[in-house]
């Protein structure tokens, strides 16, 4: 049996979410982080690296995203996502409405999320209080990672792995996105991200080790930079950017006014994905199953495994 009937055999079968008691979850900070080979979300102290908890989900969970007092969850392989609570930390909610959920961008509400399917080549609003998709708009190509302005009107999204270009959406009205344009990069683009100004982002390889520094207003490119191997990633914190190359196992840290490099240092490889939560940098490891918590100049804090492969982690 091949690997995606076993997961949507799996998929029909019912499970059940473990709850977290409210005093435990708000007892300290904690990541949520997906056990993308297995069927969990692992809840993890971020201060002490302390596994709090096992979140049972549908098979297959990838990445994950905060939105208002719920987590969103993409499960690309099985086409579900589901709406994990913000107090009780169980699954209150599975959609089986968008064929392969990637990633996702919560508007400036807490209501809306934006998730790409990479399946029906479409952006899709689901509003995580009425647990239901209440927008669509079709795109070219296989749209995977996305990033939200500092304003909340505007999203840019990478169109593949290696897109030749990149989508501009306006979605002003989160029910009703609109394509604005697009965006041709220097090279096969793979992540980007809004720095928290807003008149920039940061556009990241998925063939070449390089980098993109954008003017948002022009469109253009204000800069080059190096990188290790593709593809990298990147996030914002304490006006410093930071890029993970998983292919490497590398972390630059960059000042993200002057695109000075700070800080470089080793992570796990496979740590592909970042994020900023509480106050420091959370990376996972798709190779080594560990979550990495990294502060504000690069170094990491702690390194817990996690799950035998860790795809993404946000804040609980």
């Amino acid at each position: 049996m091949d690997r995606r009937r076993f997961l949507l055999a799996a998929a029909a079968a019912p499970f059940v979410a473990s709850r977290i008691p409210d005093a435990l979850a708000a007892a300290a900070p904690l990541a949520l982080v997906t056990a993308d080979t297995e069927a969990h979300v692992v809840a993890v102290e971020i201060e002490t690296g302390r596994i709090r908890a096992r979140i049972s989900t549908r098979p297959g969970p990838r990445s994950i995203e905060r939105v208002g007092r719920v987590a969103v969850v993409a499960h690309t392989d099985v086409g579900a996502v589901s709406l994990l609570d913000g107090e009780t930390l169980a699954v209150a909610h599975v959609l089986d409405s968008i064929e392969e959920p990637r990633y996702t961008a919560a508007s400036r509400d807490g209501r809306h999320a934006f998730v790409t399917d990479s399946g029906r080549t479409e952006l899709a609003t689901i509003d995580v209080v009425r647990a239901e998709v209440v927008g669509r708009l079709k795109l070219s190509l296989w749209p995977r990672h996305l990033s939200l302005s500092p304003d909340g009107r505007t999203l840019w999204i990478g169109l593949g792995t290696a897109s030749p270009r990149f989508a501009v959406v306006d979605v002003s009205q989160p029910e009703r996105p609109r394509l604005h344009g697009t965006i041709v990069p220097p090279f096969p683009m793979h992540d980007v991200v809004f720095a928290p100004g807003g008149r920039r982002a940061w556009v990241t390889s998925g063939t070449a080790r390089t980098i993109a520094v954008y003017d948002t207003h022009s469109g253009r490119v204000l800069r080059e930079l190096p990188a290790d191997a593709a593809p990298q990633h990147v996030t914002f914190l304490d006006g410093r950017a930071f890029v993970t190359s998983g292919g490497s196992g590398t972390l630059r840290v960059y000042d993200e006014a002057s695109a000075e490099l700070l800080h470089q240092g080793l992570i796990p490889v496979g740590s592909y994905n970042v994020q900023f939560a509480g106050g420091v940098v959370l990376t996972p490891s798709l190779d080594e199953g560990t979550l990495c918590v990294v502060d504000a100049n690069g170094h990491v804090r702690s390194s817990v495994r996690v799950a035998p492969s860790s795809h993404d982690a946000c804040l609980a």
